[in-house]
């Protein structure tokens, strides 16, 4: 199974090591990874291998989403079966 997390906000030094570590924390691989900078703004997509996640997926998306909430960033992270039906025409 994959997910897919979204990363947007100010840039700052460091948020992609805060974010991979927060998966590899609990086991999640990261497969791809696409990021920019707009000026001064962050905006990072990442594709993640949840297979061997340690706890359950709503747990690792509130602790995702505190990880951007205490950091100054909004993280959305939601399972790739939500996102292909979102995005399915």
């Amino acid at each position: 199974m994959k997910a897919i997390i979204t990363v947007t906000g100010r840039d700052s030094m460091g948020i992609i090591a805060k974010v991979a570590t927060a998966c590899a924390d609990v086991d999640v691989n990261i497969i791809d990874i696409s990021q920019s900078v707009l000026k001064e703004y962050f905006a990072m997509i990442m594709l993640v291998d949840i297979d061997k996640i340690t706890i359950p997926f709503t747990a690792f998306v509130d602790r995702m989403t505190e990880l951007g909430h205490s950091s100054g960033l909004e993280i959305h992270t939601m399972h790739e079966d939500i996102f292909n039906a979102m995005h399915r025409i």
